[in-house]
């Protein structure tokens, strides 16, 4: 860690941190410290100096006079803000303003008891709230919490051992291999057959599908690598990021059939830019008919469209994920091969959601044995 950089008594400290922002306190009444991060070391100053004069005004709440409001705002936008992505970030911000603060508030943040957040939840079931955004709603207030009970501002963490609504995961859809084929061939749009070719193939996420370069698919050595999603925030606009975990950036390895079909598709896209005279060329796979980003709206439009075409029950585009870990766990491809292709974050997240196949998998392995035995009549 850098040396805190010397400043005048009373003026707080500013050092640059180990990645790469910057970080800086002010001693409190107390003697706590109150802490801010930013960008740039000026930024942080900045934030020094306005609370410094709200200190000096009697505006800065500290301590016990901290109200459940100012406390989640602060945590917000000085401790969460730098660490997220603009989606999550939109998230966070919309939970805490929308539900947290409504509810909770106007409350001191050392008041605040494990009966008011049950309270509060219970109230939010009551009104139509679902569990997985109750759920999303409890695990915001006990991040912003836990920071609260680090600091030393409040001695437990209140939400910490709150009852949860219990979450019915419904089994999602997959496509038969009948389905699958059926789907692809009613696809008229050539780049949307390649959409749909690739996703079955891999498995990849919507927004890594939308975020697929052409410079990381390797035809010749038949490879892809998975470095960007892409997604849409509403005050950002179209955002290209990497996945979200380490084990998201994986290498996938193509099908020679599939190295066919996107060889094609270049050559297919390269005659339309010339024909249309791109002005933006983000070098994307699956670009718009502009050579711009293409929006999960308008793929998922196309493909609810398809579905219908094509006679196949309804679905959601990401069932299509779904539809490939299946295909590939019912060839007898292992758990652990297709966490890797799926980027999966662990083995157990694989499992949890495609037990079900190897079950049925094991049970047909039983049947087998069962006829196998009973014709030669081994178990006499």
């Amino acid at each position: 860690m850098a040396k805190e950089k010397s400043r005048r008594r009373g003026d707080g400290s500013v050092y640059k941190r180990a990645d790469g922002r910057y970080s800086g306190f002010i001693t409190l009444e107390d003697h706590k410290r109150k802490y801010f991060y930013g960008k740039t070391e000026r930024e942080v100053e900045r934030k020094i100096w306005v609370a410094q004069r709200e200190l000096e005004q009697g505006k800065l709440a500290t301590g016990p006079q901290q109200t459940v409001k100012q406390f989640l705002e602060y945590w917000l936008e000085d401790v969460r803000k730098p660490q997220l992505r603009p989606g999550s970030y939109q998230l966070y911000r919309c939970i805490i303003h929308a539900h947290l603060i409504p509810a909770l508030g106007h409350l001191k943040l050392q008041k605040l008891t494990p009966q008011h957040i049950q309270k509060f939840y219970a109230e939010k079931q009551r009104t139509g709230a679902s569990p997985n955004r109750i759920r999303t709603m409890h695990n915001v207030l006990h991040k912003a919490l836990e920071h609260a009970r680090r600091l030393g501002l409040v001695g437990i963490n209140a939400s910490a051992g709150a009852d949860l609504p219990r979450v019915d995961t419904p089994e999602g859809k997959t496509l038969t291999p009948e389905q699958a084929h059926r789907l692809i061939a009613a696809a008229k749009k050539e780049w949307m057959r390649t959409v749909l070719i690739v996703a079955l193939a891999t498995g990849m996420r919507e927004g890594e599908l939308l975020g697929l370069h052409w410079e990381d698919v390797h035809l010749d050595e038949g490879y892809l690598d998975v470095k960007w999603t892409l997604s849409y925030v509403a005050t950002h606009g179209f955002v290209m990021g990497e996945p979200k975990t380490r084990s998201g950036r994986r290498t996938i390895t193509l099908a020679p059939f599939v190295r066919e079909v996107l060889s094609k598709h270049r050559v297919a896209q390269e005659q339309e830019r010339v024909k249309k005279g791109w002005k933006e060329d983000t070098g994307l796979v699956f670009p718009n008919t502009a050579g711009g980003f293409l929006s999960s709206s308008t793929l998922r439009a196309r493909f609810y469209s398809l579905l219908k075409r094509a006679g196949v029950p309804a679905m959601h585009f990401h069932e299509l994920r779904h539809s490939a870990a299946t295909l590939l766990l019912s060839m007898g491809i292992p758990m652990k091969t297709v966490q890797a292709i799926l980027g999966h974050a662990s083995y157990a997240i694989t499992a949890n959601i495609y037990g079900h196949v190897t079950r049925e998998m094991h049970e047909e392995a039983a049947h087998a044995m069962e006829r196998f035995l009973r014709h030669d009549k081994l178990s006499e």
